[in-house]
């Protein structure tokens, strides 16, 4: 039985979960869960001519649902599941395209290389430690044994299938890795940015510091600006498209249904001798806590219901940011820190100190008399408070500014103070509350969520909508139902968002299969359904001079001010020689900026300068204590005086090289790779038509 015991304890490295590319694609691959529907003629998609049935998806997206929420202890919301069924249709899509290549590769894996990995000199580590004992020893015969006993023959085939994905998976990455590698030089380079370090002064003359009046831009520089840089007035085949939103989101009538629940619950915990961690377990879709809150911490809505609660009370169903919960207060105890909560009303500051003052001391003579407080507020009060009655809610120290602060903490409850000035204006204060407790609770949360049946009411508008549409005219329906219309930038075919919608290759896809003027189905997106029309086709080639002619002027006057400023840096480093005071870098252009630079390396970055590949790289290469000559930054020009630099370790250098070049290896290979894919996507035929099927 011991045997068995080791075999059975294998089981779970078998369940793999979806991790890395090849894995995602062995396991998948092997276990057929693609292939167990293909009678299905319902299709959600097809890649390069190869149908993904809705049946196979959705098989797919609720496997990897299960995982992730085995895996994360966290169930993915309905909000949640758009995105998630994007990754897994990408993760399909890939899979089938390098199943594709592998067939195409003629990578096979024979039965004799499968006997081999497991019954040769060197097994899987993840089964030899199964069979290693306390000191280290690999019992050889007890591993065989268990491997020919037949009542583990069904993990020995799951064993063999798994071998079998990871000879693949290494002859696929022997096949695509070939050619990768890492030389002498690049090793050497890597090793410099890491290691050899540098300080310096620096003399910056900023190019924007030129005066526009120095620099003249004719339109033959701006014409030879253009020819020269064709690439980035390049226009590729673009869309536009106008959309009409339905938002997916939950009604009163939602609201409503949660509320009334918990109002159940609530009755029935009044009554009940369970504890009231036992309802949180069945009725929350949080997690059972026993929380120390202090009033700032707590929603808004339940601040008061709290301070006036009593230990043991159930509080609730409140509706807060996390939608509604219901409290039970365990218990009040005492707090570290006061909070206050207060009411006020200011006057803004208009310059006119006098006008000011006399305004807050006229209102103050109000409220002072008698006037209610919140009405004037609200009449009267210039902050954003004003709609409440100018009330505040409940703070702590540190959150507002020390005057007021001090008005808040020093004052009385209910007594209207005189008029105090901050930075902001003048403020009349009045504290409504003071609490020196936290409240330990307990709570029951149930999100707002849209119910299924306002989201087919939801979809059914959107429907009618598209049906109509197609009949009568896309704006003019709209116009008529007082929808609003929204007409997106442009983008091209590669986009995997739209600007202003998001994130939906099928809606991409259908703007440029279609014409304009032609009006949508309807397509689900995170927020809610979309009903598009194409507004605009835009041919590819290039933006007219004309229309770019500002855009070109303004780039040539910049590059014309870094000849400017590469100028001043050669006067100033003349003056200076080649150990001069930096300082006298102002007597040539007082703008000029001196300063010292924080410990920097060849990889780029200096600190507040930014990202200066060319300042890094001639301070580098600079001679110590000696001012170089003017240095070409992205929008300054430079002269650096190197002051420290680490010397090279020819030794150092020698014992890591290796290490680097296996770390460059590996980098490419996951450049490459991803690269590759994305490749594969865009030379393939994908069809996606999920949003017929998921609302």
């Amino acid at each position: 039985m011991g045997m068995m015991l080791k075999m059975r304890s294998m089981a779970p490295w078998f369940m793999l979960t979806v991790g890395g590319l090849f894995v995602l694609f062995m396991v998948l691959s092997d276990s057929r869960v693609l292939d167990f529907a293909r009678t299905q003629s319902q299709n959600v998609g097809s890649v390069d001519g190869e149908d993904v049935t809705y049946q196979d998806y959705s098989t797919m997206v609720e496997q990897a649902r299960k995982n992730q929420e085995q895996a994360t202890g966290q169930q993915i919301s309905e909000e949640q599941m758009d995105y998630f069924r994007d990754q897994i249709w990408n993760q399909l899509v890939t899979l089938k395209l390098i199943d594709k290549k592998i067939k195409e590769f003629g990578i096979v894996i024979s039965d004799d290389e499968v006997r081999d990995a497991i019954m040769g000199p060197n097994p899987p580590a993840e089964i030899t430690r199964q069979f290693t004992d306390s000191t280290g020893v690999f019992k050889r015969q007890d591993y065989e044994t268990a491997m020919r006993d037949p009542r583990n023959k069904q993990i020995v085939i799951g064993l063999e299938q798994q071998i079998k994905q990871q000879l693949t998976q290494q002859k696929l990455q022997n096949y695509l890795f070939a050619s990768i590698g890492a030389t002498e030089s690049e090793a050497y380079d890597t090793y410099v940015k890491q290691n050899i370090k540098m300080k310096a002064n620096y003399i910056k003359i900023d190019a924007n510091t030129v005066p526009d009046a120095d620099v003249k831009v004719a339109d033959a520089d701006m014409k030879k600006y253009y020819d020269e840089h064709a690439e980035d007035f390049k226009i590729e085949n673009q869309r536009k498209i106008k959309y009409v939103m339905f938002r997916r989101q939950a009604s009163q009538g939602d609201s409503v249904m949660i509320k009334n629940g918990l109002d159940d619950i609530v009755k029935k915990l009044k009554s009940d001798t369970a504890s009231f961690k036992s309802y949180v377990q069945s009725y929350s879709e949080q997690p059972y806590r026993r929380d120390t809150v202090g009033l700032a911490s707590l929603p808004t809505e339940a601040r008061d219901l709290l301070v006036r609660g009593n230990a043991g009370d159930i509080i609730g169903p409140v509706a807060t940011f996390e939608g509604y919960v219901v409290y039970k207060l365990v218990n009040k105890t005492n707090a570290k820190n006061e909070q206050v909560r207060a009411s006020h009303i200011l006057i803004r500051l208009t310059g006119n100190d006098a006008e000011d003052k006399k305004k807050i001391d006229a209102i103050y003579n109000e409220v002072s008399k008698g006037a209610d407080f919140a009405t004037v507020a609200k009449a009267k009060s210039q902050d954003g408070s004003a709609p409440q009655g100018g009330d505040l809610g409940w703070f702590g120290k540190g959150q507002m500014v020390k005057e007021f602060e001090n008005a808040c903490f020093g004052g009385k409850v209910g007594v209207v103070q005189k008029p105090i000035k901050t930075q902001f204006g003048y403020h009349i204060v009045k504290v409504t509350g003071r609490s020196n407790q936290d409240f330990v609770v307990e709570k029951i949360v149930n999100k707002i969520q849209t119910s299924a049946t306002t989201t087919e009411k939801v979809y059914q508008d959107a429907a009618d909508f598209g049906y109509i549409a197609k009949e009568n005219g896309f704006e003019s329906e709209a116009k008529v139902m007082k929808y609003e219309v929204i007409e997106t930038p442009p983008f091209n075919e590669e986009a995997t968002a739209i600007p202003g919608l998001g994130m939906n290759r099928a809606l991409v896809k259908w703007s440029f299969e279609n014409s304009t003027g032609e009006v949508s189905d309807v397509f689900r997106l995170p927020a809610g359904y979309v009903v598009a029309m194409v507004s605009e086709e835009i041919k590819p080639g290039m933006k007219p001079f004309d229309e770019v002619k500002e855009t070109v002027k303004g780039a040539v006057t910049s590059l014309k001010k870094l000849e400017k400023a590469m100028a001043i840096a050669k006067q100033i480093r003349n003056q200076i020689g080649d150990n001069g005071d930096g300082n006298a870098a102002k007597t040539v252009w007082a703008s000029a900026e001196v300063d010292t630079t924080v410990e920097f390396t060849t990889a780029g970055t200096v600190g507040t300068l930014g990202r200066e590949f060319g300042f890094t790289e001639a301070a580098y290469k600079a001679e110590l204590n000696k001012w170089t000559q003017p240095v070409k930054g992205r929008t300054n020009a430079y002269l650096i005086n190197v002051k420290s630099k680490t010397q090279f370790d020819q030794n150092a250098f020698n014992a890591a090289k290796e290490a680097i070049k296996k770390d460059l290896i590996a980098n490419k290979k996951n450049v490459y790779l991803s690269q590759w894919v994305e490749q594969l996507k865009k030379e393939a035929d994908i069809v996606d038509n999920r949003y017929m099927f998921f609302r």
